[in-house]
Parts: C-alpha cells; structure tokens; sequence
C-alpha cells in the first residue's frame, strides 16, 4: 500500500548539465561579460611557495567513454598543510587559496590541473593524513556529484601512514586514488566512475 504523502515533498533530483559551463564557467565559453573572470581560475597564485605540480586526467564513464562535459572543484591545502582561512592553526600561505574550478577540454575530454603539492594536513584524531587534493565532479549523467581525493605516488612513506587511506577495506582500490608520476612535477589521474578500477568515492 502506497504511503499518502500530505506533506511538503522533496525536490526532484536532476544532473548537472548540460548547461553548468554556462553558469559556472562562462569564459571558457567563449561567453564575455557575464564575470570580469571565471571563479576559481587557480588554486594558486603568483609566489606560492611549494613544489608546482600539474596533473592531468579524463573523467571516464563505466562504458569507457570520456565525459567531454566533466566540471570538477578541488580543495587543498598549502605545502605546509595549512588552509588559507579558518584553519585553527594559523594563516596560510596567502598565494594559495586552495580552491579551484576546472573543466574538461570539450574535444579531447583531457582535464589539466596545476597547483602545488600540498603538505600533511592533521584528521580530526591529531593523526596526520598523506597529501591531498580533495576533488568533487560533475557532468551529465551525475545527479548527486561525487567526492574524492587525488594523492601522490611518490609520497608512499606518508599514504601508508594516512588515516583516511587506511579505512578502505578493499586494498587493491585505494592504488585508484594514486594519481601517477609521468614526469618531474607531472602527475596522471583518471576519474573511473563505474566498472573496473572504479574510484573510490566518499560519502561526504
């Protein structure tokens, strides 16, 4: 028997495209005039201290396709493991605001990312998590959009001693959250969204 509803209902969920680009990311649109700049052009600026990495990656969908349309936020910390506001333990570096908005390219799907590496940030037990970029993504076809974490392969010392790597029970998934060394500060990272070798996603 079906429950009469008699109160407020709830919103009907709804992807995020196709038309997030033109409200979140209007320039790279080719769409002027909207904002002076998009939000959220770089997770750094000019005189950030720290070791400048760029990382690159596609979002990939469980057919294998590329989602060309992919947006993504990233959050970080700064080389020293502070955040640039509201971190109880200091001031960041004022040249990172952490935060940043990226998109794919509409013909290769190739996302690029450049920042620093981000130091060890404390959890909430004192403990000291590996270094992270938090990373949440949207696109057609996601309704709710999904959190991650990009980490590095050449901190192995500090991902084994992570926190929150170590909840994952599944070990062989946690090599999905490792983005890859390709060159000297280059890194690889794909977004899996289904199938084998899908991400691991944090219900956040």
């Amino acid at each position: 028997m079906v429950q009469p509803l008699d109160y407020i209902k709830e919103t009907p969920s709804q992807t995020a495209g196709p038309y997030v680009h033109i409200g979140l990311t209007p320039n790279k649109l080719g769409i002027h005039g909207i904002y002076p700049a998009d939000l959220g052009e770089s997770p750094i600026r000019e005189g950030a201290k720290g070791e400048v990495v760029t990382i690159t990656g596609r979002v990939i969908d469980g057919a294998g396709m590329i989602l060309r349309d992919a947006l993504m936020e990233s959050w970080q910390a700064d080389a020293a493991g502070l955040h640039s506001a509201g971190d109880p333990r200091g001031a960041g570096d004022p040249a990172v605001p952490g935060w940043a908005r990226i998109i794919a390219d509409f013909d290769s799907g190739e996302w690029v990312l450049r920042t620093i590496k981000p130091g060890r940030v404390p959890a909430p037990d004192g403990r000291l998590m590996a270094p992270h970029i938090s990373l949440w993504v949207v696109a057609r076809g996601i309704n709710l959009g999904l959190q991650t974490r990009i980490y590095f392969e050449d901190e192995a010392e500090a991902n084994a001693d992570c926190p929150v790597l170590n909840r994952i029970e599944h070990r062989a998934r946690v090599d999905t959250l490792i983005a890859k060394r390709t060159g000297p500060g280059a890194y690889r990272f794909d977004v899996i969204l289904q199938g084998e070798n899908e991400t691991v996603f944090f219900d956040i």
